[in-house]
């Protein structure tokens, strides 16, 4: 599991223990926050023996932080590789119907919030409006079925990723979500969404700015001229 961490010293060690009995093998990907989430980090790697940590040497975004995390979970023979926020707004104890929807056949098992028996928790009607929005806008456009294209709770096959190029995706912030699921379908490979409640953060900030909703607004037409040219 990829586990990025910018300031998040409030949930990490919540976090890694609610994931604790779940089997998991965790990898803290680190953007050398400037709270000590990376100190916190590497004393719980220490003390827990299913908890590696990635230092990274600066912020540079979550799809950046998540490809780093990839490749090393790659390159330590992981055959099934999930995403996580710290901060709580996915649920750990969900992460097994992930884990059993790939191994049942999916390729890419995706937590959404837009089927039967998924939803939200203390959102305003602006900010539903704004996410359902935005998933709409890139299903529409990129012309998928997916429903929560934005979604970033996930579980990998290890063939998935590397088939779909991570070297050629630059999406920055959560544009890299819908690049990843889109680049998983053009490759054929089989996506499931699996039901979930998603619950706003009670601690820490969010990492949403203008910059991250702008490149994924901005993103999606390019994402699907790239595959008109045959490109993805």
């Amino acid at each position: 599991m990829c586990l990025p961490t910018y300031n998040e010293r409030e949930n990490l060690e919540a976090m890694l223990r609610a994931l604790e009995p779940l089997g998991v093998h965790v990898l803290v990907v680190d953007d050398n926050s400037p709270d000590g989430t990376g100190e916190i980090a590497d004393r719980l790697a220490g003390e827990l023996d299913f908890v590696s940590v990635l230092h990274r040497e600066r912020k540079e975004g979550l799809g950046p932080a998540y490809l780093a995390g990839f490749r090393r979970a790659l390159a330590d023979g992981a055959e099934l590789v999930l995403e996580l926020d710290c901060d709580f707004s996915h649920n750990p104890s969900d992460v097994p119907r992930l884990v059993a929807a790939c191994e049942s056949g999916a390729d890419l098992a995706l937590g959404s919030r837009y089927v039967a028996g998924g939803g939200t928790e203390n959102w305003g009607l602006g900010r539903r409006i704004v996410s359902w929005g935005g998933s709409f806008y890139a299903r529409a456009l990129l012309g998928v079925g997916v429903r929560d294209l934005t979604g970033g709770f996930k579980c990998y096959r290890r063939r998935v990723l590397e088939t779909i190029d991570l070297d050629a995706i630059d999406s920055k912030g959560y544009a890299f979500q819908i690049e990843t699921t889109y680049r998983t379908l053009r490759k054929g490979f089989r996506v499931v969404e699996v039901p979930i409640n998603f619950v706003d953060r009670t601690a820490g900030h969010s990492k949403m700015s203008r910059s991250i909703f702008l490149e994924a607004v901005v993103k999606v037409p390019l994402l699907r001229l790239s595959a008109l040219r045959g490109a993805i």
